[in-house]
């Protein structure tokens, strides 16, 4: 049996997910990232502001059931999601340092075989939109697109982190239409928020592989933005948090909520102070404390939604 390090990704040696599944189940758990659960946790996130935001404005707490069936989904579609850039990407991965082990560039997992896997993970995340109303079903279901369209924006554009962004920040929408079966601004405001979240902490992301990507010739932020990529990552930052608190104040946010947004601030400032360009460790610890600047902002809504309701 081969040892369990000869299939980890540079950052993800020696996770538990590989060390103890079976040696067939690799490959396909890497296609799904399941070993690097912070991108499903991302995803998540914006699920988990637009449920709790619902719960402010309804004055309801969060529905347990459906952050549950939220969390499924995203583990199922950020593991379809990156199958198929997985697919698309063959040839540039291959080109990477960070990525030429990957399933497929590595040839562990044919293409044909990912196909499969992709259309598996699918069906999951169908499972679980089926569970809610129509107007959520078809909202969830026009995401795909913009899904389909991110691993060819890199190819044309510098700013592939914006799709990426309209794509992980639908959450918010889907969450706050499962409650009242349409839309708001307060929700749009919120995705919005997300939006630029996530092109924030993407650019973060993307400084690990700014050599690469310059060689290879593909677009991202970080390249972008360049030596300024504090002054890039600080501005972003600066409009996910105006619109989030757009977004609270259209909803009747109180002093919780406030307290959670105020964090969420926080914490994306000491990001931005934190930023070392010339250091991959430093980029990657950064881009995962995401989570718990979303989680800040999660909690304060929750809260706040729970409070409402006593």
């Amino acid at each position: 049996m081969a040892e369990p390090n000869a299939y980890a990704l540079p950052d993800t040696t020696g996770h538990w997910v590989i060390r103890y599944s079976p040696e067939a189940w690799r490959p396909y758990l890497q296609l799904a990232r399941i070993d690097r659960p912070i991108g499903w946790q991302l995803l998540l996130l914006p699920c988990l502001w637009g449920a709790a935001l619902a719960g402010v404005a309804a004055h309801r707490a969060p529905d347990l059931l459906q952050i549950l069936l939220f969390a499924v989904g995203s583990i199922a579609m950020r593991g379809a999601g990156s199958t198929f850039n997985d697919i698309v990407d063959r040839d540039i991965d291959l080109q990477v340092e960070r990525t030429r082990n990957r399933p497929i560039p590595s040839g562990r997992v044919t293409r044909k075989q990912a196909a499969v896997f992709l259309v598996v993970q699918i069906l999951i995340g169908l499972a679980v939109l089926l569970c809610f109303n129509h107007f959520t079903i078809a909202l969830a279901c026009a995401s795909l697109v913009i899904v389909a369209l991110y691993p060819f924006a890199k190819r044309v554009s510098s700013w592939p982190q914006a799709v990426l962004g309209l794509a992980f920040a639908w959450g918010a929408l889907v969450a706050w239409a499962a409650v009242f079966g349409s839309l708001a601004w307060a929700p749009i405001l919120l995705y919005a928020a997300a939006i630029f979240w996530t092109i924030g902490y993407d650019t973060i992301y993307a400084l690990q592989d700014r050599t690469d990507d310059a060689v290879v010739g593909i677009g991202s932020t970080a390249l972008f933005f360049g030596d300024k990529v504090r002054f890039g990552v600080g501005a972003l930052y600066a409009v996910a948090l105006a619109l989030a608190v757009g977004a609270v104040t259209l909803a009747g946010g109180g002093v919780w909520a406030w307290l959670g947004v105020a964090a969420f601030g926080c914490h994306l400032a000491w990001q931005v102070f934190r930023i070392a360009p010339e250091s991959t460790t430093r980029s990657l610890d950064l881009f995962r404390a995401n989570r718990y600047a979303g989680l800040m902002l999660f909690v304060g809504l929750a809260v706040q939604a729970l409070s409402d309701r006593l």
